[in-house]
């Protein structure tokens, strides 16, 4: 069964880094875009950043463009997402996602990043 699992959340200090993990099983993965999104505390799900099948095409949140970047390993079946310049604002459970145009999507269980000092 399609299976999605991220990793690499954790406590942080406010200016430090992060690299999430998102390994993918049970479908053809480099067929899919793939997006990552976070939910903070009392907020709404919202989209961070996606990458397209090959990785050659990537999109931001304004409010992290500039401080993380998307990637993705086809041959690994993982999507990447480098957090740098953390912020208290960017606490938040973070889940990976795919997409493909006509298709269902699959969801991760997410990975909680907490932005503290």
């Amino acid at each position: 069964q399609v299976q999605l699992v991220e990793s690499g959340g954790g406590l942080v200090q406010p200016g430090g880094s992060l690299r999430l993990s998102c390994v993918a099983s049970g479908f053809t993965f480099s067929s899919y875009g793939m997006s990552w999104y976070r939910q903070g505390p009392g907020k709404e799900r919202e989209l961070v950043a996606s990458v397209s099948t090959t990785g050659s095409s990537t999109n931001y949140a304004d409010s992290v463009k500039g401080r993380f970047t998307i990637s993705r390993d086809n041959a690994k079946n993982t999507v990447y997402l480098q957090m740098n310049s953390l912020k208290p604002e960017d606490t938040a459970v973070y889940y990976c996602k795919t997409y493909r145009l006509g298709w269902k999507d699959y969801w991760g269980q997410g990975t909680q990043v907490t932005v503290s000092s």
